[in-house]
């Protein structure tokens, strides 16, 4: 009997913090795990693209990191980036492999741990878009979004900090105090909707329970690619 191998995952990646901890929480046994490949074009690519709303150029970008993962040889592929999944839908029917969905992952996630009503963290476009509510509004979770002044803080934090690989004690406590306030609101949960934002808050120092979109798509991935092997 011929045994097959674990499926080859791919990263498209964005910025490189959010795509690094998902490659380590995928390698995390550096004895037992899939082959992985990576491709990322310059961050400022991207931001070019999505400053001047500009999503079908996002997702073009995606689409040619799609094109040179399949020429790696990979079998799936994942983004551990919440924004730029905006554009995924105008490119998926064009890709030469399949695709996880970050939030169909933390969506999936949400509702089995029984969650009802969610805080959402990101970046401006993020928490701006549809994205994750349309998504929840399957399982009738309800999405508690931050208001004008949270969000432009937020976005500063993530562009000109967290995406650098700089965590300062402030931005750790306006990320507490943000969730404090949907905690007061009436969430149970918070979606910690930017890839970098797990490296500066936890459940250990959240004032709710986090739904970590970026360990919970390595994590998927990586049942994907073991049960096939």
């Amino acid at each position: 009997m011929v045994k097959t191998m674990p499926l080859h995952i791919g990263i498209v990646a964005c910025s490189a913090e959010g795509a690094a901890l998902c490659y380590r929480t995928i390698c995390a046994d550096p004895r037992h795990h899939p082959e992985v490949s990576m491709h990322t074009h310059p961050l400022s690519e991207y931001m070019r693209c999505i400053n001047a709303g500009d999503w079908d150029g996002v997702g073009e970008l995606m689409l040619i990191s799609a094109k040179k993962l399949e020429a790696m040889g990979a079998d799936i592929l994942i983004c551990p980036d919440n924004t730029i999944h905006q554009a995924l839908a105008r490119i998926e029917s064009r890709s030469p492999l399949p695709w996880f969905h970050i939030t169909d992952v933390v969506a999936t996630e949400a509702h089995a741990r029984g969650f009802h009503r969610l805080g959402l963290t990101g970046t401006r476009w993020l928490v701006d878009s549809e994205l994750y509510p349309e998504k929840l509004a399957k399982y009738s979770i309800d999405v508690v979004r931050p208001n004008e002044k949270e969000k432009g803080e937020m976005n500063r934090i993530i562009m000109e900090e967290l995406v650098r690989g700089v965590f300062k004690p402030s931005s750790l406590a306006f990320f507490q105090q943000l969730i404090t306030r949907f905690k007061t609101a009436g969430c149970d949960g918070v979606i910690l909707g930017c890839t970098e934002i797990p490296l500066i808050i936890d459940d250990k120092s959240s004032p709710l329970p986090t739904l970590d979109s970026t360990r919970l798509l390595a994590w998927a991935a990586l049942r994907m690619a073991a049960a096939a092997g």
